[in-house]
């Protein structure tokens, strides 16, 4: 099974990071580019075939790694 994590700052934590990539795309003439915000993206491969089971592990996963749940939300996507 396939699983993606999206990891992206809560709204409200500055994006220093995110402000540099506006400021860039701003400078290579793209207009109109506002409040950019980064993150992270992890694609996995699980073994086994229960989704509720491997939604489990991936919560524990960024819960305990992939995410710093203080400054970050995390979003799981499953398929198969």
């Amino acid at each position: 099974m396939k699983a993606r994590v999206i990891v992206t700052l809560k709204s409200g934590v500055l994006d220093p990071q995110g402000q540099a990539i506006e400021g860039s795309l701003k400078g290579l003439g793209f207009p109109g580019v506002a409040n950019v915000r980064q993150g992270k993206v992890f694609d996995l491969n699980l073994e086994g075939t229960d989704e509720s089971e491997a939604r489990s592990r991936l919560t524990s996963m960024c819960d305990k790694l992939l995410a710093n749940t203080v400054i970050e939300n995390y979003t799981i996507e499953i398929s198969n």
